[in-house]
């Protein structure tokens, strides 16, 4: 069985109880069902999946207890805490969840991602999450939490659409005088 407490059949998913991660289990399967067996003991059953390869049939009771907790969230959750903070973390956290098959699979790394701003606050969050959307439209939890350890959401680079119209025609930089056109 699989660390994810999954067994595949038929490039589908099954849950089993998480005891038996690491256990060599058999499976019978028939036109509807699918039995999973550790010892000669059934140790649960699923309706069998049929349709687009790498569904998952996932029962609660299968799961270790810091996995369920997860249950109680959905990604419009993590979508709406996201709004709270900003655009850009709004924009990571649906990045998040698309990059899963299963959505659910990105619940912890949305946790951790928005739980940042009580380590380094809501505004810096928000910044480090603009930062890396400006290197990927895919940024991940482990990209954003190295921004703000190594404080990139703290820079700002001075572009020149920055100034204003009303800006000093010195600002512009160094204009060569007649001598270097050859004239005197």
């Amino acid at each position: 069985m699989q660390f994810n407490y999954h067994i595949s059949v038929d490039k589908m998913q099954y849950s089993a109880p998480y005891e038996y991660i690491k256990q060599k289990v058999d499976v019978r399967l028939t036109r509807s069902v699918v039995e999973v067996f550790y010892h000669d003991q059934r140790i649960c059953s699923h309706r069998r999946l049929y349709g687009h390869p790498g569904q998952y049939s996932t029962l609660e009771a299968h799961m270790p207890e810091d996995h369920q907790k997860y249950l109680k969230w959905n990604g419009e959750r993590f979508i709406e805490w996201a709004k709270k903070i900003g655009t850009s973390t709004t924009i990571t956290i649906k990045s998040i969840l698309a990059s899963y098959k299963v959505e659910q699979q990105g619940y912890k790394a949305c946790m951790g991602l928005l739980k940042l701003a009580d380590r380094y606050s809501v505004d810096r969050l928000e910044a480090a999450c603009k930062k890396a959307l400006s290197y990927t439209p895919h940024p991940s939890y482990k990209s954003v939490k190295n921004i703000l350890a190594t404080g990139q959401d703290k820079v700002t680079a001075n572009k020149p659409s920055d100034k204003t119209n009303n800006s000093n025609p010195d600002d512009h930089g160094y204009t060569p005088g007649a001598g270097y056109y050859g004239g005197k």
